[in-house]
């Protein structure tokens, strides 16, 4: 006699556009850290990746990158320690509050930078290859108004 599974007693779930567009972001991410990782950066992660594209090229508090990532002070933490271990941050003390630290990018940090740029651009050119320049450009135009309307700012 052969076990039922539980997902074949429950209804499938459903499809809705969050799924979608969580599934696209994890595929992107998934080729995003790889492509970093095979062009020399062994350090680069999903946790670290995540961590990086919240903190400017200029510069930011670690406070401030505590409430951009809405994570806990301890998770933060222990990512800024991971990207100063590897070299690629320092921390600096604010020079508008001593108790306070400011995270900016190292030599290496700016380098992992461009890199990530070109292989960003890399990745959308394989997209718009698969889909065709003129259903990529409509994504784009699409995902954008989506998220000027649901967000109410004005479009980049």
């Amino acid at each position: 006699m052969v076990k039922n599974l539980d997902e074949n007693e429950n209804p499938p779930l459903p499809d809705h556009l969050g799924w979608r567009l969580w599934s696209l972001s994890r595929l992107w991410q998934q080729d995003f850290v790889a492509e970093m990782q095979r062009a020399g950066h062994s350090w680069f992660t999903d946790a670290r990746a995540t961590a990086m594209g919240h903190i400017p090229r200029s510069g930011l508090r670690q406070t401030d990158l505590i409430d951009r990532m809405g994570t806990s002070k301890q998770a933060v933490q222990q990512l800024v320690d991971g990207l100063e271990n590897a070299g690629v941050v320092v921390r600096e003390a604010d020079p508008r509050d001593r108790r306070g630290r400011i995270i900016r990018y190292t030599d290496k940090g700016k380098a992992a930078l461009a890199d990530a740029d070109r292989i960003k651009s890399l990745i959308e050119g394989r997209y718009r290859a698969a889909m065709g320049s003129g259903h990529y450009a409509r994504l784009v135009e699409l995902l954008e108004e989506l998220r000027v309307q649901i967000s109410g700012e004005t479009s980049r």
